[in-house]
Formats: structure tokens, sequence, C-alpha cells
């Protein structure tokens, strides 16, 4: 194996050009299992999140497309009776008044209250199981004033230590056991001063309980004492209300302004956090942090350390750490400290007095904060029901999730979000001890694919997915390493859809996509004479064909294959628009003519010899079909639990499947064989630390295209290229501080005027070991081979996504000015 030769170092071409804004996050909440996290963007869509441990592993796996008109104001998980959805049922709370579900299955957005008329701005689950109350309380994480309620399996406990290694600062949650009841109850803060009661039933509408009597001002707060015999409301007069519950009946009320910067009458409770030990925390727009006594509504303490109003409050699962954020883009812990005055002069035991301290803040955003989250990492993703994960043997040990000192299993993390579009995580027990991590650097991905060696002069051609519509631009190389792009042609969508998926063939002639009502069909031409005149036409497709989530073109640009909405897999011989045939995706030979059990499949993979197909459900789940005798061939459960992020086809060895997974490993399967690859068998479990610790998320695969052995492994951050042929290298593998050695952080604070040749030199320099590294400077989107010997990569400059969100970023006062 030593004697093979090097890898052959590609040139990089440099594009900075796509349009690229995502969307604010405007809502957070985590799973009843607390593995995940969702996240609701400002433009309709919603994220789920896999929870990890440090800073690898975390996994976009699914991403739902809603209303795009309908803003979501908060998030809530709901316990399932079903035993299929460990991490619970998914409802959301919107500005125009009306309440949905997620369906995490269908991927679709599904509305269970019509609107109200008015704004809902907030949705709190009970803490029991249904209207009526627990019999035994549950100790639970809270966020945002919601309740994640913590399933226990038995063996599951939570803990943590202390950053000042107090007794009382102890994470480990003691769980009961919980009432199995089919309705869950919410509370809803409205717009008209009402907080509204309804049911949640196993049926798809909810259904209305009763109002609480209305209050001056609008509702924008809400929460549940945690035996759920009260409920606390925060109003925009500045008022907090205790409820109770069962009589429907003002307890009594507390004045916010009193403890903060002011008292105007406009003054906004934006979030309520009810705690174990009976404090009720409020978060204001005056940027005040207050700590109530819920049992008698008096003020213990307030902070007004935030410049700006606070959104968001949430606790630690021990509930004696508090954390705030808001517009100021700072997060801010807070610590129940406990200080004993004194002892007696006749030798009692002296008295201790419990306060809420400020510890410190952390400033990770750049803009707003909109909401806060706790979640416990896991280290791979849940199996279906009655599913075993595939477990691959191996001589060595698999290398355990443990890469940063605040990363371990079980130790609760927070996650914030807001209108800079990023996801942040911080160890909740050493809350300032470590810098935060970044979830997502290249939030909302724009989708990109590119054509090489097209029938247009063997010109190169992308497709540029947007929101709206498609682009296709013609890529043109330049010397010092810089390439340009012209736009040939822009389809936008019927009716504005929005589009979910879209593909273009290897030809260049024929792209594709798909909203949330149909696929579309287009063929591009050019002018005879080879001139700049471009034109797209509409193609036919077969009637009544379901949107797709996946789209893809067999090699021959003779197949149009659509995985469509109904679970199945449509393809479609382009010449004749005649549907060739439909595969349902299956576990067993036995399930084929069953209707389709399985989960959607949302990335789909075609051999260049035009003979396998491997489609990937949601979760991570792999079905190969043979094209040529159309049937499934094979079917691969995930990968040691782990979700698939990419995959592809060698161009000279189509026999060969490569897969990358959410917890940095890469397969090799022989598909033909229907077993692992030789290579994958020797090394998959002994692969360089650097590899497993991978920086950012694997979002692409590239490979030369003549190739049978290597590929180009990319995230938003770095590339890494793989010879199958050559041997593992562990020369020199260290830890790498999240994610980069101090050489690549070097290298990746490249001057930008240096950024293109420098690159170049130093991939030529060191790049003679496999599975060597090259970190991006800037958010990387798209990688691909333009030719054997060159690449494609499309980046831009953070900065420049900021400059064109919509929000401003938070003003900071520099000294002098």
């Amino acid at each position: 194996m030593a004697s093979h030769k090097a890898i052959e170092m590609p040139t990089v071409y440099w594009n900075s050009s796509i349009d690229w804004k995502p969307s604010p996050v405007v809502a957070l909440a985590t799973s009843v299992d607390e593995s995940q996290v969702a996240a609701a963007r400002e433009d309709g869509s919603l994220e789920i999140w896999l929870v990890s441990p440090g800073s690898v592993g975390w996994h976009c796996q699914l991403t739902i497309n809603g209303n795009p008109n309908s803003r979501v104001s908060s998030l809530v998980w709901c316990p399932s009776s079903s035993k299929g959805m460990p991490s619970g049922r998914l409802f959301s709370s919107s500005i125009d008044g009306t309440i949905s579900e997620w369906d995490l299955f269908d991927l679709k957005q599904k509305t269970v209250l019509d609107t109200l008329g008015v704004s809902i701005w907030q949705m709190v689950l009970a803490p029991g199981t249904g209207p009526s109350q627990l019999r035994h309380h549950d100790h639970q994480n809270v966020a945002n004033g919601h309740g994640n309620h913590k399933l226990c399996n038995g063996n599951n406990r939570v803990h943590s230590e202390s950053e000042d290694d107090d007794d009382d600062d102890d994470d480990s949650v003691e769980l009961h056991e919980q009432l199995n009841s089919e309705n869950h109850c919410v509370a809803i803060g409205c717009d008209d001063g009402w907080v509204r009661l309804y049911s949640i039933p196993g049926s798809d509408k909810l259904t209305y309980h009763k109002s609480l009597p209305r209050v001056s001002g609008r509702v924008l707060s809400v929460t549940w004492s945690l035996d759920a015999k009260r409920i606390y409301s925060g109003s925009s007069d500045g008022y907090i209300r205790c409820w109770d519950a069962e009589l429907s009946q003002e307890m009594y009320r507390m004045t916010v302004g009193l403890g903060g910067l002011g008292s105007r009458s406009e003054l906004c409770v934006w979030s309520l956090l009810a705690l174990r030990c009976g404090t009720l925390v409020s978060a204001d727009s005056s940027g005040s942090v207050q700590f109530w006594d819920s049992h008698h509504g008096t003020l213990l303490q307030a902070h007004s350390l935030h410049k700006g109003d606070v959104n968001a409050l949430a606790a630690s699962p021990s509930h004696n750490r508090v954390f705030s954020a808001g517009s100021d883009g700072q997060v801010i812990l807070y610590k129940l400290s406990s200080d004993a005055v004194g002892p007696n002069g006749d030798g009692s035991s002296s008295e201790v007095i419990r306060k809420w301290v400020y510890v410190g803040y952390v400033r990770a955003h750049t803009h707003d904060i909109r909401a806060l989250t706790v979640a416990v990492p896991i280290s791979r993703a849940d199996p279906l029901p009655d599913e075993k994960a595939k477990r691959v043997r191996h001589k060595e040990k698999p290398v355990e999730f443990s890469y940063q000192k605040w990363a371990h299993l079980g130790v609760p993390m927070l996650i914030s979000a807001g209108d800079d579009t990023k996801l942040f995580a911080y160890s909740a027990k050493e809350f300032t001890k470590f810098s935060p991590h970044d979830i997502c650097p290249a939030p909302q991905r724009v989708l990109v694919q590119l054509a090489h060696n097209t029938v247009f002069n063997r010109s190169s051609l992308l497709l540029v997915q947007a929101s709206y519509w498609v682009d296709i631009l013609c890529v043109c190389t330049k010397t010092g390493g810089v390439a340009t792009t012209d736009l040939v042609a822009r389809v936008k969508s019927k009716a504005s859809n929005r589009i979910i998926s879209s593909a273009i063939s290897a030809s260049g002639v024929l792209f594709a996509y798909s909203d949330h009502v149909k696929p579309s069909l287009f063929e591009l031409k050019r002018s005879k004479d080879g001139g700049r005149v471009w034109s797209v036409s509409k193609r036919q497709l077969p009637r009544n064909l379901r949107y797709a989530h996946s789209i893809a073109f067999s090699f021959d640009s003779s197949r149009l294959i659509l995985a469509a909405h109904d679970r199945r897999i449509y393809v479609v011989d382009v010449e004749t628009s005649e549907l060739v045939h439909s595969f349902t995706p299956c576990r067993g030979e036995n399930e084929v003519d069953l209707p389709p059990p399985e989960p959607p499949i949302v990335r789909m993979f075609t051999s260049f010899d035009g003979q396998w197909l491997a489609a990937i459900n949601c979760f991570g789940d792999i079905y190969v079909f043979n094209l040529e005798i159309q049937r499934q061939h094979w079917f691969i459960s995930r990968l040691d639990g782990a979700s698939v992020t990419a995959g592809g086809f060698f161009p000279r060895n189509s026999n060969v499947l490569v897969i990358t997974t959410s917890s940095n490993q890469v397969y090799a399967f022989d598909v033909d064989a229907k077993q692992l690859g030789e290579w994958s068998v020797r090394n998959t479990h002994i692969l360089p630390r650097r590899f497993l610790e991978f920086p950012g998320e694997v979002i692409g695969l590239s490979f030369p295209p003549a190739s049978s052995s290597s590929v180009i492994i990319y995230s938003a951050r770095a590339m890494c290229l793989i010879d199958f042929r050559m041997p593992v290298d562990h020369k020199d593998d260290i830890a790498l501080p999240n994610g980069l050695d101090s050489k690549f952080v070097e290298l990746a604070d490249l001057r930008p005027k240096r950024k293109f040749n420098d690159l170049n030199l130093e991939i030529k320099r060191i790049g003679r070991r496999n599975f060597e590294f090259f970190p991006f400077r800037d958010p990387v989107l798209f990688v691909g081979h333009l030719s054997q010997i060159s690449i494609l990569v499309l980046d831009k400059p953070w900065l420049e996504v900021v400059k064109n969100l919509d929000a401003s970023p938070v003003h900071r006062h520099i000294y002098g000015t």
C-alpha cells in the first residue's frame, strides 16, 4: 500500500458571487427525549437538529418548508402516546393566530387550530399529561417558559458538576413515572388579553377547554407552575398575574417596573420561567431580569444588566442556573448562591440566605437573540422502533464522543439563536470557561449542483436553487485562481411557490425543480452559432405526479428520478414523457406490495453507468435500487445509528458507493456484493483523529471525473482529500481544538488578496498525506470538480451576508467615538 503514488492535488478556483441570505431564527424548543432541537425561522421553515456533545456531530436531520406568510411565535414539543415517536409531537403558534403541527414523518405543516383572529404570542405545555395534574411531579428542563418533559428509560440520568464545586449544584435530575394520557393541555397567550386553554387530543385538531379572565394589554408570555396548579401570564401593561388553573381566578399580580429600570405603562414582559424552588423569573423590555417569590408574589431580586429588551429565559436541569438573552446579543448567567449569616453568640447554627448572583456573560451573536433552550447531547441518532442499527465489525474500539473538556454525553447544553441566523451551543455548567460552538457556519446553505463538460462547448454549468427560482450559471475560470459566473437563465416558480428540490443533468441540457404542488422539467438551449443567446423551454411530465423532496437524473440524462411526497420513487423517460417505473422503498423483500411505510427520501445518488440508484431517507437509512432490472437491490440500516450527510458513486467504479455520516465516519460499500468494501472493513473505525474531528458537518462530496478511488469531502469550514488506495496516515495526528489545529487556523487567516494563490501553494506543499485537511477562510457553500485537476469553491464572506440581513446588528460603542 505504501508504494502508491501521492494524491494528485487539484488547482482551486474561487467564486463568491452566489446570493445567500439566510433567515433569522425566531423560536427554539427541545424534544421530549432532549436529543433534538427544533429551530423555526422567519421565512416559515423549520429545522430539526440532532444534539451533539461538542463541536462534532451536530446534524440538521430535517428541514420542513412551512407557510412563509405565517411567522412562528413559539414551539412546543408534546409527549406522544406512540412508541414510534420518542421525541414527541411538535406544535407551533403563529402571529397570524393559527396553531400548526409539524409532521416529522411526512415533512409537512398541518394547521390544527384555525386563526383566532388575534396574534398568539406564546404557547406553553402544562407540566402534567393533560388538563388534570400529575400524580407524581416530574422535574423538567424549562426553556423560554416551555416545559421540556424528560422521558426516562430507567437508566437515563442527567448529571453535571458545578463551576464552583458547590454541593447544591448537581444537575442530576430524579425522574418520576408519568401517567399515560392521550390529552395534553396548552396555555396560549393572545394579543387580545386572553389566556386560552386547549387540549391536544390524538386527532388533528385542538379542543377548546376554557379561557382565563381578560386583562388589559397583550398577553406576551405564559408559563405553568411545575405542579400545574398555577398559570403565570406577563402582559404589555407591565404586570405579571398569577392564576388558579382550576378555578380560573386571579390570585395576585406583580408590578414588574418596581424592581427594574422604570415603570412606564408600556413595559412588556417578554418571558417567564417557573423554577422548582418556587421562584418565578421574569424578563422584560427594560432590560431587567427579576426573581420573584411565586407563593407570595414578592420581589426577591432584580438584575438590570442587559442593554435592551430581554427576549428569552432558560434554566439548567438542576434549576439553580438561569440564562437570559436579548436585543444586546448577550447571554447572561445567574446562579443560585448560598450565603451563611454569621453564627449566633449562643453557638447556634448560622442562617443560610440563598440569592441569585450574576456570574458572567458571553456575546457570540452579532444581532438580537430571540430564543434559548437547553438540551442533553447524545452521540447517535435514535433508531426507529423495532429497528437495530447496523454495527460494523472492527478491530479497534471506536473513538468516543468527547472532543472538548465540556463536551460529554449527558451534560446539559444551552443553545441560543436569533436575528443573525446562527445557532450557538454553550456548556450549561461551565458557561464562562469555554467559547460557544457555532453549530451551523453556513445556515440555510443554498443548494448548488455542477454539470461539468456539458454539451455546450464543454463548458461547466451551475444550478443554484433559491427560495422561489432556480438560476443556471456558466462558469469561467481565470488566472490567479478566480472563477466568474454568467447568468444563463432564471426560472421562477409558478404563483411564487417555494421550491423544495432541484437537479441538473450531466449534459447540462435538462434541469428540473419541484415546489409543494408538482415537479417541473425544463430544457436549456443555446443559439446554433455558440453565441450568448440562451433559451429555456418547458418539457412535459406525466400527469398527477406528486411533488418531490429530491430529484436526480441518470448520468446519460435519459431518465428523471423523483422521490415523491407519497414516499415512492418515480422514474420518468425524458424523451417520451412516460412513467417507466415506480419504486416503493422497503426494508424487506416481503414488503414490496405493501403501502409505503418508510420515511420520505431526501437524498438520491445515481451511478455513472446508469445501473444503481441510492436513496437516503430523512433518518439515514439507505435503499439501493437496480435501475436496469427495476427492483430494489439492498437495504442498509443506519450506520452505527448515525444520519447520512453526503454520498455518491465513483465515476470509474460504479459499484462503489461512498457515504459519510453525522458521526464523521466514511464508508465505502461494494453495492453489487451487498457488503462493506475491503477498505471500510480495515479502516472505518481507525480513521485519523483529524478526520473524526472534522470542522463542521460534512455537506458534500466531489469526485474527480476519471477517479476510481479518490474523493474530496467538504464542510462549510474545510475540505479533506481521501484516496482509498492509500493507507490511513496517523502521523502527527493531534487533537484539533474546535476542529482546527494551529497550522490550519493560521492558513485560514490569510489576507483575502492572498487567499486564492496561497491555498493552492499550501495544497501543493502539504498535500502528500491521505486525509489531509485544507481549511476555508469564509463559509463555503459548494465544492465541485471542474476537471480532473481543478475544483470550484463557492464561498461567501460572512460579513457580506450579515450586511444583507434585514435586521440591524447590535450597536456596540467604541471607546473614544
